[in-house]
């Protein structure tokens, strides 16, 4: 499986779906978003969604057995370039895509001080279609596809707290893999949708 690729990485509400799918969608790349795929997954009762609802519910990470097959599945798939959102999460999850790649992708990572990711996850709301992200005042239909806009359920505060806790007990480690490997770029992710995209763009 060899293809061209990034990962986007950070913590919960930094940004990296807006920039994520923006970065995509200028380049021409697949984009694939793991939490927006789950979360679909739960409203559609999916077998992934039975799989992961233990998990989503409290704020946990999804586990890597089942993390690693979906994302390896959709790969297979693509024949040119894509961009992974959310996803290695953890250092295995990292080690069995560059053992399916054959290389390691660039990770760029967004860095959200924690007070504004707090700020940040008290007013988004979400698309429950195309999973566009909002914020309060922006009405009740996307503006994008006229799909409900709703909070996120996995935004309510002590799952929110448990998901910056799991990200700083599993993600860092996983981002520490990447610059090791000369493979990270740390981009500052405060600021408007277009100054970090700036930065993103490098």
């Amino acid at each position: 499986m060899k293809s061209r690729g990034l990962v986007f990485l950070g913590p919960p509400a930094s940004g990296k779906g807006t920039q994520g799918r923006r970065l995509a969608e200028e380049n021409g790349l697949a984009y694939l978003s793991t939490g927006a795929l789950l979360r679909r997954a739960l409203r559609d009762d999916t077998e992934l969604g039975k799989l992961a609802r233990p998990f989503l519910d409290c704020g946990e990470y999804v586990p890597d057995d089942v993390m690693i097959p979906m994302v390896l599945e959709w790969l297979g798939k693509q024949d040119n370039g894509w961009l992974l959102d959310g996803f290695p999460r953890t250092v295995l999850q990292a080690e069995a895509l560059d053992e399916a790649l054959e290389f390691t992708p660039q990770a760029i990572v967004l860095h959200v001080p924690d007070d504004e990711l707090r700020r940040r996850v008290a007013c988004r709301l979400e698309c429950e279609d195309c999973h566009r992200v909002a914020r309060e005042g922006e009405g009740k239909q996307c503006p994008k596809c006229d799909g409900r806009l709703a909070p996120r359920a996995d935004d309510v505060s002590a799952n929110f707290e448990n998901r910056l806790s799991e990200y700083r007990r599993l993600v860092i480690p996983t981002i520490t893999y990447y610059c090791d490997l000369l493979c990270a770029r740390i981009v500052n992710g405060t600021g408007s949708p277009d100054e970090v995209y700036a930065r993103v763009r490098g």
